[in-house]
């Protein structure tokens, strides 16, 4: 019997399904609405539909691979669990303190709103122990204390409690022999230990680290066995694991009791994909942009390997887990456009039309006009959508788009669309211009690999913005993520605070303490079953200035710090910062925290290749159409059918590229040309 995986993406609008014969390479994709009421129903029909065209029985899926958006959500909406913190002695405002940032410019305390912390003050116990930053006890943790904290948070009424002390990281005796007690008194609450969640200093970010993972995890553990059981009923009873938001994967079991590695789960698919199908194209160096109905994520990959940070964004909240550099802004096909009667300029986004009732020319009930209303209007929409299975109101948006923004602003209704689309594509350009030149990176230097649903139809646009070439549209860009879910490998990483200038250590020392933290890290791979052969592992050491308030984590390859020492790190310390903040400092380095992430071996997926063609592409044309609209001008383009296009066809522009799941826009003056693996490289005209 074939190896069948299952890459199964659930995004704000769509949910996206991608089967796969591991034997073969043959792969099935499958598009249906999102469910916000219960994204399990989404996902099984997506599922179903995917099995029904790859004429696979359900109960035949071997690995199923899942990035969801529920904690995310959840932190966002603010609709997690409550949570009951307890705290060393005099530690009790961990959280109200907080770090001295404002976001926002010179006045930004003024007009700022500090948000509520995760634990509420009166939901917070300290208990009496204590132990020294060395690891040292120098107070005997008092058991009646903890007692006396359950029984409190008890008649609180708390969901869910976070165990963080002082210098936990340092020995973690304390707060396990709480855990005991805890569990002794209250056999069914969930419980999350600093220590466990995230072993590194800094009281405030261990502590917001570990009550984002309480405040998420009732509500992630009840979505998970709820998908899995629904999954069961439909006689589906595979090996079910979940993207993390670092782009690796975790199984159900371990995802429910560490849910902070899941805030970035939903973008770090499309990242992983895009990386995947650019590296069949020879492309390493790439700007990802994958853009949905809600919002759109963006992510750079240097040398084939994705930037990595050490801290997760989710809204106003900043925690301590390992991520993806993904930056994420409120500009989708969704995004509602409006003219605000005091200021009578246009707006675009943040707020969405969503799945439900959706932009105006989905004819669901949706009144207000957004970006997809506006691609539709300017021609870069054609009115079938899904492959014919819907039918887009070119007519309603225009309605829309007249009524709401162009009479309000005295302009015509494509003049109006046309602002709808610049805006959002500037506020897509300034969300790639984060990760790229905020970072040191020149963009001309990276192709722009573009995904999501509505992402092949701005993305021409956009490398012309960023000066990024080519423009890469891969094939089924609307289920890249799920593709990415689907090719993406078992992940774990273990770390360790260990403060010390680099002239206090011996580089031995150093490599003894990173061979203990990878064997650590290999335990969870190891239990299922992946043999050291199929396993590879990353070294991180975290470094900074002695003196600085911060630090930068630097790879390292531990062969290299055996024979040259040290200086393997501080040299590429060094480098990292200059081209960070534009200089270097003559003062000792100074290492913060140790890491080792171990991975599962990239397997090899077969990409299917298409038949080879001229540069003629008139086969694929569908129909040519009066309505292409750019820059004030209107021309005359025409339509192809994606799934008739062959390898070495080229394609002027002003075209439209339909297919099933995305609808692909070539700009006048530039060029598409199709190469073996079906991908879309669209350059300017010579």
């Amino acid at each position: 019997m074939a190896k069948v995986r299952l890459g199964v993406d659930v995004g704000g609008t769509f949910t996206d399904v991608l089967l796969m014969n591991m034997d073969s390479g043959d792969t099935f994709r499958a598009k249906t609405p999102s469910t916000p009421s219960d994204q399990s129903v989404g996902i099984i029909k997506g599922i179903l539909k995917a099995c029904e065209k790859a004429g696979v029985d359900p109960s035949e899926i071997t690995e199923l691979m899942h990035g969801t958006t529920v904690a995310t959500n959840a932190m966002l909406e603010r609709k997690g669990a409550r949570v009951g913190l307890i705290v060393t002695d005099g530690y009790a405002q961990v959280l109200q303190i907080a770090r001295s940032f404002v976001p926002g410019g010179l006045a930004g305390w003024i007009v700022w709103n500090k948000p509520d912390p995760l634990a509420d003050l009166q939901d917070t116990v300290e208990i009496n122990e204590r132990v020294g930053a060395d690891g040292k006890v120098v107070r005997e943790l008092d058991e009646a204390s903890v007692k006396d904290a359950v029984k409190y948070l008890k008649k609180r009424g708390v969901e869910s409690i976070t165990v963080s002390l002082i210098n936990a990281y340092a020995n973690p005796d304390h707060e396990k022999r709480a855990l005991e007690i805890i569990k002794k008194e209250w056999s069914d609450i969930p419980v999350s230990l600093s220590s466990e969640v995230l072993p590194e200093m800094r009281e405030y970010e261990r502590t917001l680290t570990t009550v984002a993972n309480a405040y998420v995890r009732p509500i992630l553990s009840k979505y998970l066995a709820s998908l899995t059981s629904t999954l069961e009923e439909n006689k589906i009873k595979s090996n079910t694991k979940v993207l993390r938001s670092d782009g690796g994967l975790m199984a159900f079991d371990l995802a429910s009791e560490k849910p902070v590695n899941l805030m970035m789960s939903g973008p770090a698919g499309g990242v992983k994909g895009a990386l995947w199908i650019a590296k069949q194209a020879g492309f390493t160096n790439l700007l990802t942009y994958d853009m949905g109905g809600t919002s759109t994520d963006v992510a750079l990959i240097e040398n084939g390997k994705p930037a990595l940070r050490r801290e997760t964004e989710v809204g106003d909240l900043n925690v301590r887990a390992s991520s993806l550099d993904v930056r994420t802004v409120g500009a989708g096909g969704g995004s509602i456009a409006k003219v605000p009667e005091l200021t009578k300029a246009l707006r675009v986004g943040p707020e969405s039309a969503g799945a439900e009732p959706g932009p105006v020319c989905y004819q669901k009930g949706g009144e207000e006009p957004t970006t997809t209303d506006a691609n539709v209007v300017l021609g870069y929409l054609p009115e079938d959508l899904l492959g014919g299975e819907m039918k887009l109101d070119r007519a309603g948006a225009a309605k829309a788009i007249k009524e709401k923004i162009a009479d309000p602003l005295g302009l015509s209704v494509e003049k109006a669309a046309a602002g709808i689309i610049n805006i959002a594509n500037e506020n897509m350009f300034g969300a790639l211009r984060l990760v790229s030149i905020e970072k040191g990176y020149d963009p001309r230097d990276f192709a722009l690999i573009a995904f999501g649903g509505a992402g092949p139809l701005h993305a021409n646009a956009l490398g012309k913005l960023m000066g990024s070439w080519p423009v890469i549209i891969p094939p089924s860009p609307g289920v890249l993520c799920a593709y990415g879910d689907a090719t993406t490998q078992t992940r774990n990483e273990a770390a360790k605070t260990e403060i010390k200038r680099f002239n206090q250590l011996k580089p031995e020392e150093v490599v003894k303490q990173l061979e203990n933290l990878r064997d650590e890290a290999a335990e969870l791979l190891e239990k299922e079953g992946i043999g050291a052969d199929s396993r590879e592992t990353l070294f991180q050491v975290d470094v900074r200035y002695s003196g600085q308030g911060f630090e930068v984590p630097i790879e390292i390859d531990l062969e290299q710090l055996k024979k040259e020492g040290f200086s393997a790190i501080t040299d590429k310390f060094d480098k990292v910062h200059e081209q960070l903040f534009t200089f270097k400092l003559d003062l000792p380095h100074e290492m913060v925290n140790l890491r080792a992430v171990v991975e599962e071996k990239e397997q090899s997926f077969g990409a299917p290749e298409l038949p080879q063609g001229s540069e003629d592409a008139s086969e694929a044309v569908i129909k040519s159409s009066d309505n292409f609209w750019y820059e004030d001008k209107q021309y005359t383009a025409k339509i192809y059918d994606r799934l008739k296009l062959k390898a070495g066809n080229k394609i002027a522009g002003p075209a439209v590229v339909t297919e099933m799941d995305s609808t692909s826009v070539i700009l006048p003056d530039h060029i598409g040309e199709i190469d073996k693996f079906g991908n879309i490289l669209i350059n300017p005209k010579k």
